[in-house]
């Protein structure tokens, strides 16, 4: 690995809709799927809930990630409310901070009949996969909102501009 002395990126043209994403922030959510050694999971901050009935909720992930093909394999996730205590565990699921034992050894996770969710999550979603579809440089996953259980939100986790905040 090289440092830099200077910002590796300087010289590009910064992308517009990049930074529009950027400045439009978000609360940031953990999408996990799967059991035993085949669990996946990504920090996902691009999702909307769309009322009706069902009501569901799509995200947009990374083609390329673990999560994004588990789902479609295993057809459930759970959608979770992070935290600010959370901002590690944000950082070890977008893969930009090391995990050592791996992802699921950074906290408790509780099995569910949608996938692990965070024991300590008071926030979350279990649901079912109805449709992915690349967007973009995207993954839409669609889904089903099956199960909600709503607590408190006392110190929601925020994502803006590349940062973690409280809103």
């Amino acid at each position: 690995m090289t440092i830099h002395r200077t910002h590796p990126f300087a010289d590009a043209e910064p992308d517009p809709a990049r930074r529009l994403r950027g400045r439009l922030g978000g609360a940031v959510t953990l999408w996990t799927t799967g059991s035993g050694v085949d669990r996946a999971g990504l920090t996902v901050t691009s999702l909307l809930v769309a009322l009706g009935d069902p009501p569901r909720v799509l995200g947009l992930v990374d083609p390329d990630s673990d999560l994004a093909l588990a789902v479609e394999e295993t057809g459930t996730a759970v959608v979770q409310l992070l935290a600010w205590p959370d901002r590690d565990l944000a950082e070890a699921f977008a893969g930009t901070a090391p995990a050592p034992g791996g992802l699921f050894r950074q906290a408790e996770f509780t099995d569910t009949g949608w996938g692990p969710r965070l024991a300590h999550a008071a926030t979350w979603a279990g649901v079912r996969l109805e449709q992915g579809r690349d967007v973009g440089w995207s993954r839409e996953l669609t889904c089903v909102v099956e199960h909600v259980e709503v607590g408190p939100d006392t110190e929601p986790l925020a994502h803006r501009r590349g940062r973690w905040m409280r809103p």
